[in-house]
């Protein structure tokens, strides 16, 4: 493989040290005791990469249940994902 100029795709020992002047944020769900669904959300970008570049997975978890709330698939990273999803939109704005 080293003749060859090739190498296997895996993820490589210390990928995701931390720079040692990054600011560190505090957990601020530490405490909270989360008992009702769609009381708390995360949010995550996953690029996924295809032959001809990259394609987007944007999804919006429910912490309680561990269920995928909604998520879209594009080219592109949108910032109106959340505008664009009555079904959010809606339990956002209660």
């Amino acid at each position: 493989m080293n003749r060859v100029g090739i190498e296997a795709v895996y993820p490589k020992k210390r990928l995701s040290q931390p720079d040692s002047s990054a600011k560190k944020y505090p957990y601020l769900l530490r405490e909270v005791v989360i008992d009702p669904p769609d009381q708390v959300w995360a949010a995550d970008i996953t690029y996924i990469r295809m032959k001809q570049g990259f394609i987007y997975l944007v999804a919006i978890m429910d912490w309680f249940s561990r269920r995928v709330a909604d998520s879209s698939l594009n080219e592109a990273v949108q910032r109106d994902f959340v505008r664009s999803r009555p079904k959010i939109q809606a339990q956002l704005l209660g």
